[in-house]
């Protein structure tokens, strides 16, 4: 017997993908499979006890799913992990069978967060396969170091196997495993992919870490599946969960093509993360036609040394054409900017801000504050500034050393000290914007401008009202 637990408790809650593919490739095995929800199972979840002995007990292996290690919004700084140490001392509690760690989280911190959390095997990168095999394993020969992706333990030794990233990736299409009629009810929206992995240079992204710098195509046909599979059980709206939808462009043809080729364009409406490049007219047209209503870009800066310092290649000529495309296209369209990165000054933010309104998007987020992820050439760049412990620009909730396992964020300190206050004088209360918060941010409770979507109040109450779709763009209607 699997085990799965979903130990992600963000509200509202985002259905856990990742875990219904894992599970459905664990069936299609043979292997009998069961899930413990945290995210769902409110009144066990607030107890922080909802395991109960005799339903672990035939565990012959417990997978538990780190998809956050923090929440990625500078002004609250919170982690998960504490939560999720005692969600690991709490199954260790219950029972003697082995415990396996994944998810895209963990994937970024992969043998750190192992090795601090003493669990048997940890899965870096794609757990379809990987868990299977390990399965295999555990019942067989116990040859782990044949098992892609896997990090264990040889006497007192952290092994560590190449990242289980399949060029093409192991994903059964039937999503019927997780509660995914639930999850869109309190949470809005179901994610797809149609890839995994991103091959583009940002500066600051994770995503390359957790899921490998090449694209890893799934088949249209199998998209299309999945999008089928999921309309009986009353989910018709969807968001992507690729890193860029558009990349590589003739891909993102291909699925909007066989969605419309099916009629299923007519019958879900779907979001997407999108690079402003490549972007024309023809492919926000073919996108429309497919379902699609609203896009992100992601967007960062408009001026030209900040773009540089991201590792971006568009201009702010780019943007104007992406916002022009999805405007003839009637998709919404919202630009998601990044501010306070290497070299960033209050004139440079000026341009940005200027420039957005200029170019008119339905909404911008200005977030700020960028969190530093190992293995990042912004972290090299932030470095050469100053040594971490000593960078004046380096913002965190927590004492000691820097460590980047914990929310550690960066905002140029050519910016001021109070760098928040600065960009709301220049956004002037235009509604267009998500204006950044202070270093305290209001309470979930209370009306907040920011788009951070964890525990946001006035979010949940809008999909508790009937509201569906992409979180901006919730947001923005509100």
């Amino acid at each position: 017997m699997l085990t799965l637990i979903n130990t992600n408790r963000m509200q509202p809650p985002i259905a856990p993908l990742g875990l219904d593919y894992v599970a459905a490739a664990a069936v299609d095995a043979g292997i009998e499979t069961r899930l413990i929800d945290l995210c769902l199972d409110g009144e066990n979840a607030a107890d922080n006890d909802p395991f109960d002995v005799d339903f672990l007990a035939d565990s012959e292996l417990v997978g538990l799913s780190l998809r956050n290690v923090d929440d990625c919004f500078w002004p609250s700084g919170t982690t998960f992990l504490g939560q999720f140490d005692g969600v690991i001392e709490a199954v260790r509690s219950r029972t003697d069978a082995p415990l396996v760690i994944g998810g895209v989280g963990f994937s970024i911190f992969s043998r750190d967060i192992f090795e601090k959390s003493g669990v048997d095997f940890a899965i870096h990168g794609d757990g379809e396969r990987a868990v299977v095999d390990l399965i295999g394993q555990l019942r067989g020969k116990r040859r782990f170091d044949q098992v892609e992706g896997l990090i264990w333990r040889d006497g007192d030794r952290t092994v560590v196997n190449p990242p289980a990233w399949p060029e093409r990736p192991v994903v059964s299409p039937r999503r019927d495993f997780v509660d995914n009629a639930t999850y869109f009810r309190l949470g809005g929206q179901i994610g797809i992919e149609t890839k995994r992995g991103c091959a583009r240079n940002c500066a600051y992204c994770a995503d390359p870490l957790a899921k490998g710098r090449c694209f890893r195509l799934r088949p249209p046909s199998d998209v299309a599946d999945e999008v089928e599979a999921l309309l009986p059980q009353g989910v018709d709206v969807l968001h992507t969960c690729d890193a860029e939808f558009n990349l590589p462009r003739q891909h993102a043809m291909a699925v909007c093509d066989e969605l419309i080729a099916r009629r299923l364009n007519r019958r879900v409406r779907w979001y997407a993360y999108l690079a402003i490049t490549p972007f024309d007219d023809e492919l926000a047209e073919r996108m429309a036609r497919a379902g699609c209503v609203g896009i992100n870009f992601t967007s960062d800066s408009a001026c030209e040394n900040m773009l540089g310092a991201y590792g971006q290649s568009h201009d702010k000529e780019d943007i104007a054409r992406a916002v022009r495309f999805c405007r003839k296209n009637d998709i919404a369209v919202m630009l998601d900017l990044l501010l306070g990165g290497p070299g960033e000054t209050p004139e440079s933010v000026k341009k940005t801000v200027d420039w957005i309104k200029r170019i008119d998007p339905d909404c911008a987020g200005a977030a700020m504050g960028i969190r530093l992820y190992p293995g990042t050439s912004i972290v090299d760049a932030v470095a050469a500034e100053a040594p971490l412990d000593e960078n004046r620009g380096i913002l965190r909730h927590y004492d000691g050393p820097v460590d980047l396992l914990q929310p550690t964020f960066y905002i140029s300190p050519n910016l001021g000290k109070r760098p928040a206050e600065l960009v709301r004088d220049l956004i002037d209360d235009d509604p267009r914007f998500f204006p950044p918060e202070d270093e305290q941010p209001r309470a979930a409770s209370e009306d907040r401008g920011d788009h951070n979507y964890n525990d946001n109040t006035a979010l949940a109450d809008a999909i508790a009202g009937g509201a569906r779709g992409a979180y901006w763009d919730i947001l923005r209607r509100l």
